[in-house]
């Protein structure tokens, strides 16, 4: 998506692009393919509403009309066998209301009273990044970080919190603990009123996640159409090297080297193939890329029978605490939370389980039937669901996720400072400033802005 995006914004002030794509298919990690008879995404499947840069998009696509929204938005924890509620006034499972998160019950006694001590507590000193579980574990316990805040952190990040940098992952909390005694404080500010107040005339809160009716997985087509770039795929870049005009890229086999010439170039891949192009060019940037880390997952849909579950599905899904020890990290009810997949294939029930975390190699290596025997069972253990999946698919992602560590802030800041030393260059995606599709939006919009300044810098002394 950012180089796509990238791609796109470029073509739209008239440059002449060509899109280097070493996979065999465009699009990253948007996929959709056909699961029990339905077109499902194996990749991201939402993208947040409330943020611009991706409904913007999709409006200038002209695709606007095909957006989805939940029919619930309604989640829980699968925490020591039971399915709970999350709380209601939590951000990304810190608290912002202890009376809420009592009536959930996912915490012991002994766990919420521990957290109810956070406002209590002498305020902390923001001072250098800490991870997660320093900066939330000293405030609330260790309940609230392992039941609570890496589920959630998980599902976004398939990471752990001991590792997690806690002003880049959980940046709008930083931002609003900024100048507060209590983090509880700061949740509660980010937070819309109950529902009590909206009552007496304020405004429900807005879906937080939309999708397209025919999946994610349709956006990649769809902009690469419209960016009208002369796309290659199956072209993976090996060297880039600085000529006097511009850049030198060679594509392909050692054996049958191609050589191609460009005016500047946008580095739109992970950061460990990132770190190897530039270390020639940008041995700062390359340096500080390859500090990078990156956890593998799979996506394990499964299709059911209605008749399979006892009861009926309420709820979006259900999220699994790593401490429990369970494969499956994340369940979504893909049918219950997007209404519109119900029509297409009446009776079937489509759930994803995602499957893998930071450092859990050994549960991936599985093949692809152990994975999915292995999330359907988590799945019957939490659900009751009865019988085998009428079918099945695992989506496997390998290095898919960067993981935003301790001091990624300081690492990105190395990393563009490094680039920025090369005019025209450039470097967007997933491993800077968010892993979502609007933060990567936006990661290529400030690319395509680097090279459009530069260009138009180069044309006036062409000129």
């Amino acid at each position: 998506m950012s180089g796509l995006t990238a791609a796109f914004l470029l073509k739209d002030a008239g440059l002449a692009v060509t899109v280097l794509e070493g996979s065999p298919r465009l699009g990253g990690k948007l996929a959709v393919s056909e699961v029990g008879g339905i077109a499902v995404d194996s990749g991201a499947e939402a993208l947040l509403a409330r943020r611009p840069e991706g409904t913007g998009l999709i409006a200038r696509l002209g695709l606007s009309g095909q957006l989805e929204v939940p029919g619930t938005t309604s989640s829980g924890i699968w925490s020591r066998g039971v399915i709970r509620a999350l709380p209601r006034r939590q951000f990304m499972g810190v608290p912002g209301d202890f009376d809420d998160l009592a009536a959930t019950r996912i915490l012991s006694p002994e766990g919420l009273a521990r957290a109810r001590e956070e406002p209590d507590l002498p305020g902390a000193d923001p001072g250098a990044d800490e991870s997660v579980t320093v900066r939330v574990g000293d405030r609330f316990g260790p309940e609230v970080v392992d039941r609570l805040v890496e589920p959630l952190l998980g599902g976004v990040y398939a990471g752990r919190c001991e590792d997690l940098s806690f002003e880049a992952t959980l940046a709008p909390l930083a931002q609003a603990a900024r100048g507060r005694a209590s983090l509880t404080e700061a949740v509660a500010s980010m937070l819309p009123p109950p529902a009590d107040a909206r009552r007496n005339g304020q405004s429900a809160p807005q879906p937080v996640f939309t999708t397209l009716a025919d999946g994610l997985g349709s956006l990649p087509p769809a902009l690469a159409a419209a960016a009208d770039a002369v796309v290659r795929t199956g072209a993976m870049v090996r060297e880039m090297a600085r000529t006097p005009a511009g850049w030198r890229l060679t594509v392909g086999s050692a054996h049958a080297p191609e050589q191609l010439e460009a005016d500047a170039v946008i580095l739109a891949v992970p950061a460990i193939p990132a770190s190897r192009l530039l270390a020639e060019v940008a041995p700062a940037a390359a340096a500080a890329l390859g500090e990078i880390k990156y956890a593998s997952m799979a996506i394990v849909t499964l299709a059911y029978p209605d008749a399979a579950f006892g009861e009926a599905i309420t709820g979006s899904g259900f999220l699994v605490p790593a401490v429990d020890g369970r494969a499956v990290k994340a369940v979504t009810f893909s049918t219950v939370k997007w209404p519109h997949l119900r029509g297409r294939e009446p009776g079937v029930q489509v759930i994803r389980c995602s499957v893998g975390r930071l450092g859990e190699d050994a549960v991936l290596q599985r093949d692809d039937a152990e994975l999915a025997a292995l999330a359907a069972a988590d799945l019957a253990a939490a659900t009751g669901v009865t019988g085998q999946p009428a079918d099945v698919r695992v989506t496997r992602w390998g290095g898919g996720l960067p993981q935003y560590s301790v001091g990624h802030l300081d690492r990105v800041a190395r990393i563009r400072a490094g680039v920025a030393t090369e005019p025209g260059l450039a470097v967007c995606g997933a491993a800077y400033d968010g892993v979502g599709i609007p933060a990567c939006i936006a990661t290529a919009r400030l690319a395509a802005e680097r090279v459009l300044s530069y260009l138009g810098t180069l044309d006036d002394i062409r000129s």
